[in-house]
């Protein structure tokens, strides 16, 4: 019998018993990005320092911003599309040309709530292109009549600047985004996240005094990138036909999250916690447990 469960233990993902070889063939670092280089150069100087055949950032940040820039380690780079979409949170700091008030700004930016159409400025770090994106908050952190504090919670791919630019369209007004930082990329904060040089000083303490603790502090294991997702547990037996990417069967399946809808993205995981394959799901939560044969998901990535 198949077993649902929504906050079983039996159903939670812990990669922090992977060792570091595994985090590093299948890991992420979340670096905070210094004002500066690129998000490509400084994945690139990631990438030569880990002796690593691949490595990529997840999220363009323009160079003279800061803050969480995830970099996916081999094979979690398969899980960059997920991490795009990751929505983000920015803290920006504006400056008008002349003074304004309080209440024309709180007026004016409730008109960026929702869906607007935002075209990136010629000097952003990516190409030109009119997109549709969804701010879901901004909120005022400080204000002096003159200087603008703002935290901005938006959908990925969302531009700053032309937030500015619009802002001082509709003001009629000149504004300069002086500072622009990425506190939050989905589930991740600015909290979990470590700089270039603790990366390098963790390097030094591995390769010349054999410690990898700190390492294994820095790598988080690929379960971490997909600890929110609906899940599958499956039995021993079904490990080496999912390593060939085969479908996954109804008697493979031992336990299911609760939620899972056909079409989803699902993990398809180990009795220990380990992420076997991410896979799309063929049949929702409550179809799977009455059904005694076919189909559950078709894995898309494999991770064993």
């Amino acid at each position: 019998m198949i077993n649902i469960n929504s906050e079983n233990r039996a159903v939670q993902l812990d990669g922090w018993k992977r060792d570091l070889n595994s985090r590093m063939k299948a890991g992420f670092i979340l670096l905070d990005k210094h004002p500066g280089p690129t998000s490509h150069q400084l994945s690139a100087w990631a990438k030569n320092i880990l002796k690593l055949d691949k490595l990529a950032h997840g999220g363009t940040l323009d160079p003279f911003a800061s803050g969480v820039l995830p970099l996916l380690l081999g094979k979690a780079m398969k899980l960059t599309p997920l991490i795009l979409k990751h929505e983000k949170t920015y803290i920006a700091s504006f400056k008008f040309n002349s003074k304004v008030n309080l209440e024309d700004i709180e007026t004016k930016i409730k008109q960026f709530s929702g869906k607007i159409y935002n075209v990136p400025p010629e000097i952003s770090a990516v190409k030109i292109q009119v997109r549709t994106r969804n701010i879901k908050k901004l909120k005022i952190l400080d204000f002096d009549g003159i200087n603008l504090l703002l935290e901005m919670d938006c959908e990925a791919g969302t531009y700053v600047r032309t937030f500015a630019r619009d802002l001082g369209l509709l003001m009629d007004k000149k504004i300069t985004l002086k500072e622009l930082r990425r506190s939050k990329s989905g589930i991740f904060d600015e909290k979990k996240c470590i700089s270039m040089t603790q990366l390098s000083d963790a390097l030094w303490k591995l390769n010349e005094l054999g410690d990898d603790s700190a390492m294994l502090k820095i790598l988080n294991p690929i379960e971490e990138l997909v600890k929110n997702f609906q899940r599958i547990i499956v039995k021993p037996s079904a490990h080496e036909s999912i390593k060939n990417g085969a479908m996954i069967m109804i008697p493979a399946v031992s336990h299911i999250s609760s939620k899972i809808k056909k079409g989803d993205t699902i993990v398809i995981q180990s009795n220990e916690g380990i992420v076997l394959a991410i896979a799309e799901a063929k049949l929702d939560s409550a179809t799977i447990t009455v059904k005694e044969k076919g189909s559950v998901a078709q894995p898309k990535h494999v991770f064993i």
